[in-house]
């Protein structure tokens, strides 16, 4: 997935169904993410943002979208985002995540990760990275940080 980029511009390239397809592939790629259905409507360097319908597979018995829900979405941001930023040479795994739940998540809900230039190319492994979800009204409904675990790529043996 190195090449997150390249693949969300040439999909995007398509009318209608490119971006579709970036959410589909995205969701074979890993799996995982498939529950929450990810529409993804910014991948750049430093930022990704994603959009969790709210629809019956990810409510709670509240109505509202599931607190796991929402955690797979900000996991799959921050998946894409690192994708998108990380330097050529390193590699990238979630190390843990703090999140804190601030309001009711009753409407669609914006997943959004940022980082900033300077964190990728620091000496320490730990990069944080800002995530948070927020309905439609503009109200943040989940906010933490996701920790990523940043190493070199091993050398390549014969």
């Amino acid at each position: 997935m190195i090449k997150v980029m390249d693949a969300r511009n040439t999909l995007q390239k398509v009318p209608v169904v490119g971006d579709r397809l970036f959410d589909m592939g995205f969701s074979q790629i890993a799996p995982y993410f498939r529950s929450v259905r990810p529409h993804f409507t910014v991948i750049e360097p430093n930022r990704a943002e994603l959009v969790i319908r709210k629809r019956r597979a990810v409510k709670n018995h509240l109505g509202t979208v599931h607190a796991i829900a929402l955690c797979n979405g900000l996991e799959a941001a921050t998946g894409v985002l690192a994708e998108a930023t990380i330097p050529a040479g390193r590699r990238w795994i979630p190390k843990g995540m703090e999140v804190a739940y601030t309001a009711k998540a009753d409407s669609d809900i914006t997943c959004m990760a940022e980082t900033d230039p300077e964190q990728w190319t620091g000496e320490s492994p730990d990069l944080a990275v800002r995530v948070k979800g927020v309905r439609k009204d503009g109200t943040t409904v989940i906010e933490g940080v996701i920790h990523l675990w940043v190493t070199d790529r091993p050398a390549k043996t014969a």
